[in-house]
């Protein structure tokens, strides 16, 4: 966590010290929201789902994620007030049109993240995100063979603004990726539950939460595709924890996140070769 702010409430007047939530980019380093403490606190009074994303920029890769908006709850009063955030600086003005930092970080790195890369177009022999083969765990699980890229018209994202779309998206995504008779629960998710999507071959999690997928999250979706003998694949919005993310390549779990553009980004290797290779 970041130190400590004090963030004065506008009922009460009292100061609350607020530490800064710090969150995992794709690339591993931290980001934290950059805090604006000369604008004054907002009231909360009631919650819209887009409202509640804030988008940071990585200083490491440059990439544009969506966390989080900071809230705080005063000690005295108990009210909930989102702390203004700076927004993100725009490109140089004498960027190319639709250039951004990740964009350099990317043609010097091949970080993922910034302009989202269609693995239509990605070269023969090169999965989306620039990864080449991995070795050692999870090589040779679905996905990892040595099949040619598949070629697919783009992804059509499906903007996120409840948990059912996030729901609906990651369904379509698999089925984009060639999963067919993806089956999507009934009832309307509950935002705060994971929800499981199931299909021949594959067994997936979708996390519409606002923390990071933990470690027991991505063992539990090994598990589930485990006992199918089927994919294990895992969708966040809010990312994953370093352990996360670490099991999940000595697993061989791809790993998807999804901003509220309703664009999913591979976020490991796993997920590179899933969406090279297809179901």
């Amino acid at each position: 966590m970041a130190e400590a702010v004090p963030v004065r409430c506008p009922s009460c007047r009292r100061e609350n010290g607020y530490s800064v939530p710090v969150y995992p980019c794709a690339c591993g380093s931290p980001v934290v929201p950059p805090l604006d403490l000369a604008a004054p606190p907002v009231p909360l009074t009631h919650r819209n789902w887009s409202e509640a994303w804030v988008t940071v920029r990585c200083a490491a890769c440059g990439r544009e994620s969506e966390w989080p908006h900071p809230e705080v709850g005063c000690g005295s009063c108990g009210m909930v007030v989102r702390v203004p955030v700076h927004p993100v600086a725009q490109p140089a003005g004498d960027a190319p049109a639709g250039w951004d930092a990740s964009d350099a970080a990317n043609a010097g790195t091949g970080a993922r993240g910034g302009v989202r890369e269609d693995p239509a177009r990605a070269e023969p022999g090169r999965t989306a995100g620039g990864a080449g083969p991995r070795t050692g765990p999870g090589a040779g699980r679905p996905g990892s063979g040595s099949r040619s890229p598949v070629s697919r018209p783009a992804f059509r994202p499906v903007t996120i603004r409840t948990a059912r779309d996030a729901v609906v998206t990651a369904a379509l995504y698999l089925r984009w990726l060639g999963f067919q008779d993806v089956r999507q629960p009934d009832q309307v998710p509950i935002p705060s539950a994971v929800v499981d999507l199931r299909a021949p071959g594959v067994v997936a999690q979708v996390d519409p939460t606002t923390a990071p997928a933990g470690l027991r999250a991505v063992e539990c979706v090994w598990l589930n595709g485990l006992t199918a003998s089927a994919t294990s694949v895992y969708f966040s919005l809010a990312g994953y924890t370093e352990e996360a993310r670490g099991r999940a390549d000595d697993l061989g779990i791809p790993l998807f996140v999804m901003d509220l553009t309703g664009m999913p980004q591979p976020v490991n290797d796993p997920a590179d070769r899933l969406v090279g290779m297809g179901a």
